[in-house]
Parts: structure tokens; C-alpha cells; sequence
């Protein structure tokens, strides 16, 4: 069996997915920090590798994966009894819903070089952390009311983690990390405590990352 090679961001949420994913389903892998402040995603050698220069890449099966959700929802395919996805479409789409508000809607608009060119174009470091708070803040908002919903259990769906949750406590550390208070949202906070307390959740977690690749404290 192949070694299975995570490159990898300690504080990227899509990263933090991917390990959470890993997590759940048992894999042992290795780690390859890639440090973005470093601009280590933009070397030839890791562009050769990832032509986009993003993390994560995951490599498995002997192939390169790239992108969060797909590398998950391969694994998903692959490794099924750790049911990342449901077992009816109705209940997968209902997954891919949730997942998607936060991965598509938030996350891009809230991403490093989108916040770093924000304090570039307006000079004023603190803008950066009003537009985490407000574009966050409103994702979480939406994502909150579409939660209010019978299909929601301990979990975004059901009583199991899904895909959903996957993206969902990234965003909640994010949300947490700017200042956010998301008491305002019930529903998210109260799956975010129910994850956290599992193991994989807490193996996942950025500090522990940031422990793994042997980085100083974060500012």
C-alpha cells in the first residue's frame, strides 16, 4: 500500500477538512507543511506538483488529488464506510447544500490573498479583520437559518458527521480566530461542540498541525 502524503497548511480550512476527513476514516499519513506565508505554494516545485499553487494536495492511490471537496468526496467514494456522504441522493444533495454555502460562498471571499489585498488596497490593516467579520458573519448567518431544518440531528445531517461538518468547524475556527461571536448562531455552535468532542476533530485541529510541522506559536 502506498504511502498516503498530505501537503498541507496548519491554519488553511481547506487543509483542516482534508485531515479531518483523514481523521475520521483511520488513514495513517504523512505531513508536508507548505507554509503560504513562506509562499511555498508558489515554488516550481510544488507548482509542478499543483499547478493551482493551493493546498491541500493529497497523495493516495497512487495519484495526486487536489481540491477539498473533491479529495473527500473521493474518499468517500472509496473508503464508504466512513459515510462522508449519506446513503440516499436526497440526503447527499442535502450534504453538497451545506458544504458548498460555506466552501463556495464563504471561504474565497475570506481566503489569505483576498483579506491580504483588501489591507493593499485600502492601507488600513484593520480592514482586514471587519471584512472577515462581515463576510463571515454573514455565511454563517445564512447557513444558521438553512440549519432550522428537520434533517438536522447532533449533526448538520442526521446523527453521524458528514461532508457538512467537515466544512463547517473550519469555518467556525475562522469565525473564532477574527473575533466573531457565534453565539448568534445556535444551531452552528451547537454541532461545532458536538464535533469538537470526538477525537478525529481534535487530532484535525490547527494546533495540533501546527505542533506536527514544528512551527512557533502562532501570532
Amino acid at each position: 500500500m502506498t504511502e498516503i502524503v498530505l501537503y498541507d497548511y496548519w491554519r488553511s480550512s481547506a487543509c483542516y477538512r482534508v485531515r479531518i476527513a483523514l481523521e475520521l476514516l483511520g488513514l495513517a499519513y504523512r505531513t508536508v507543511p507548505i507554509d503560504l506565508l513562506a509562499f511555498a505554494h508558489k515554488t516550481e516545485t510544488y507548482l509542478d506538483f499543483n499547478p493551482q499553487g493551493l493546498v491541500p494536495s493529497l497523495s493516495i492511490d497512487g495519484q495526486t488529488l487536489t481540491q477539498s471537496l473533491s479529495i473527500i468526496e473521493y474518499l468517500a467514494e472509496t473508503r464508504p464506510d466512513a459515510r462522508l456522504l449519506p446513503d440516499t441522493p436526497e440526503k447527499r444533495q442535502r450534504v453538497r447544500a451545506l458544504s458548498y454555502a460555506i466552501a463556495m460562498d464563504v471561504h474565497p471571499i475570506c481566503n489569505l490573498h483576498v483579506a491580504a489585498h483588501v489591507v493593499r488596497l485600502t492601507g488600513d490593516e484593520d480592514a482586514r479583520g471587519q471584512w472577515m467579520k462581515k463576510f463571515i458573519g454573514n455565511g454563517l448567518r445564512g447557513l444558521d437559518r438553512m440549519l432550522d431544518d428537520p434533517r438536522t440531528g447532533r449533526f448538520c445531517v442526521g446523527d453521524e458527521p458528514t461532508m457538512a461538518d467537515l466544512c463547517l468547524v473550519p469555518q467556525v475556527y475562522n469565525a473564532r480566530r477574527w473575533g466573531l461571536d457565534i453565539s448568534a448562531f445556535p444551531r452552528i455552535e451547537k454541532i461545532a461542540e458536538a464535533c469538537s468532542a470526538l477525537t478525529p476533530f481534535k487530532a484535525a485541529h490547527p494546533d495540533v498541525a501546527r505542533q506536527t510541522a514544528s512551527l512557533p506559536p502562532a501570532p
